[in-house]
């Protein structure tokens, strides 16, 4: 990552050693001034002991005045019975222009979730005794991921993507809408809902993972055969603690989209727990409409779960299965106009 040409300026990781101070231990780039090094671990440091030698479990962001930056900041802090107080603790900073600061705080609450995870890594990976340079890396994956979600956000979130794997089923101009229905899509975090979703939506791909925050809603209007539909999309998040509102998101859904990450086996086997949250959650609906959508088919060294698992599992809760790639776009649209023709067709026989 050559962070000087994008959002980010600098990367600093500094170890707060109880006797000898902040010590930066891996900056990027390799270029980086010592003052501006030392600056930093001293800012640091200067935060801790100013609020009683509290570790702040938030990002913060901080000034740097005399440099024209400012600091994103992530605390890391585990047990360490050899230090003092029994807690190890050090920070990682990025650093950029001012001027730049109104993405960061917009969006700040979306970095949290990459950031989490790598002090989680990087927690690991100390208990272990692991090699600084693993640390390091993580370091930098970090900066490339948290460099290509602001990128994203500063090109209004989504950058444009072409693929022949989307049929031309729209037409230019849409006056009338024939049905017009709700749609819930849910699965485990980062099993790739929100993208899948906006592959549908605008052809693109959300090429960093953002955790949907409580419900994210969507309307899209195209053509299935002589019927103009209007689809509501709601992308409902995945995280427990939205698990109390989740059931006022179901109601009034016609269809569901339940996604799997056909490289993580525990999104799979939740499958089935989210069938049964939504249909508990469905006064009214005699039969659930909708399809079982095994996601990130691109990825097939990595692939845990086979199909022949998937179409048994599909099988016993009425739903099709099919496999797609938001990466890629495959099958992604087939999927919501198979639902949308399904919908379309248990009307028409109701009637």
């Amino acid at each position: 990552m050559n962070v000087e040409k994008g959002l980010i300026n600098a990367i600093v990781y500094t170890d707060i050693h109880d006797a000898l101070g902040p010590n930066p231990i891996y900056w990027s780039p390799s270029s980086l001034p010592e003052n501006i090094r030392l600056l930093v671990g001293i800012k640091t440091v200067t935060i801790l002991t100013g609020d009683q030698g509290i570790t702040p479990e938030s990002l913060l962001i901080i000034p740097f005045p005399s440099l024209r930056l400012k600091g994103l900041i992530r605390y890391i802090e585990r047990e360490d019975e050899t230090k003092r107080g029994g807690y190890a603790r050090s920070a990682i900073t990025f650093l950029f222009k001012e001027q730049d600061d109104i993405i960061f705080y917009k969006y700040m609450v979306y970095l949290k979730a990459p950031f989490n995870e790598t002090a989680r890594k990087i927690i690991e990976l100390e208990n272990q005794q692991a090699e600084s340079e693993r640390i390091f890396e993580e370091i930098k994956l970090l900066g490339d991921s948290i460099s290509e979600l602001l990128e994203d956000y500063r090109s209004k979130e989504i950058s444009p993507h072409s693929s022949e794997e989307f049929p031309e089923y729209r037409d230019k101009k849409i006056d009338k809408v024939n049905f017009k229905f709700k749609l819930v899509v849910v699965g485990d975090p980062g099993v790739g809902k929100t993208s899948t979703i906006l592959r549908f939506s605008d052809k693109a791909f959300l090429r960093t993972y953002i955790p949907t925050l409580g419900v994210s809603i969507t309307e899209k209007s195209f053509r299935v055969k002589d019927w103009v539909i209007e689809m509501i999309l709601w992308d409902i998040a995945g995280q427990t603690k939205f698990q109390t509102m989740r059931k006022h998101f179901y109601q009034g859904s016609k269809a569901i989209m339940l996604i799997f990450d056909l490289t993580n086996p525990m999104s799979f086997r939740s499958i089935k727990n989210w069938y049964n949250d939504v249909r508990k959650n469905m006064e009214g609906e005699p039969k659930l409409i909708g399809c079982i959508l095994g996601n990130k088919s691109d990825l097939k060294e990595l692939r845990g779960i086979q199909k022949s698992e998937a179409l048994i599992l599909a099988k016993e809760l009425n739903l099709e299965y099919i496999e797609t790639s938001a990466l890629t776009g495959k099958n992604v649209e087939n999927a919501f106009f198979s639902i949308a023709k399904e919908v379309i067709e248990t009307h028409l026989k109701e009637i």
